[in-house]
């Protein structure tokens, strides 16, 4: 008899999960051993981003494609800290609105197409309500698609290097392609790897007919 499947609820995630680091990120974690508070640091880069994007009024300059960088070297430190805190669980709305606000506001302020800004801030969204969701319905995406998905610090590093290349719209396309594919090949294994519940598989009540509380 194949096990019916866990209704999705509530369940504890790890807070460093959520994160979402990319590799640079969970280096950079390493030489602070998990001593650094997480909050602090998240909030300070999110704040240089947003200043550093205000200065350059969202434009393609030195001062925005420097923003990930200095997003990563201030809030990758703490990536190793357990994450208990009593505040701590608001790192991760941190750490995405950052990656948004510069995804959107270099792809529109620079003038790449507004279709490729959207896909890829799609790609991304859907990817974290991956990451947030799936595990409390017992199927939690798979550890090599959070890794191969670059993590919020190497997708805006790729998307800086490629404004420094002055590639900033192939970039754009590039980056979204790709999370794309991922996110449908990784959908569509975890679909194939489902079990299937047959009607034999529904317990039945005395009426013979499936019993309302397995719906």
């Amino acid at each position: 008899m194949v096990a019916l499947p866990q209704p999705c609820g509530r369940s504890a995630v790890d807070l460093r999960v959520l994160r979402d680091d990319g590799h640079l990120s969970t280096v950079l974690g390493r030489f602070a051993a998990g001593s650094l508070p997480p909050l602090l640091p998240a909030s300070a880069g999110a704040l240089v981003v947003g200043v550093l994007l205000l200065a350059g009024l969202g434009r393609l300059s030195g001062i925005t494609l420097f923003a990930p960088a200095a997003a990563l070297l201030l809030a990758g430190v703490a990536s190793g800290h357990p994450h208990d805190g009593r505040f701590d669980w608001m790192v991760p709305p941190v750490l995405r609105g950052t990656e948004y606000l510069y995804l959107l506001a270099l792809g529109y302020g620079s003038g790449v197409p507004g279709p490729l800004v959207f896909v890829l801030l799609t790609a991304v969204i859907g990817h974290h309500r991956d990451a947030v969701f799936r595990p409390g319905c017992g199927v939690p995406p798979p550890a090599w698609i959070a890794r191969a998905m670059l993590g919020w610090d190497g997708r805006m590093l790729f998307i800086a290097c490629g404004g420094a290349l002055g590639w900033l719209p192939f970039a754009y396309g590039v980056l979204a392609g790709y999370l794309v594919v991922l996110l449908i090949a990784e959908a569509t294994g975890s679909w194939l790897a489902t079990p299937v519940t047959t009607l034999a598989d529904v317990p039945r009540n005395e009426r013979g007919g499936a019993d309302a509380s397995t719906g």
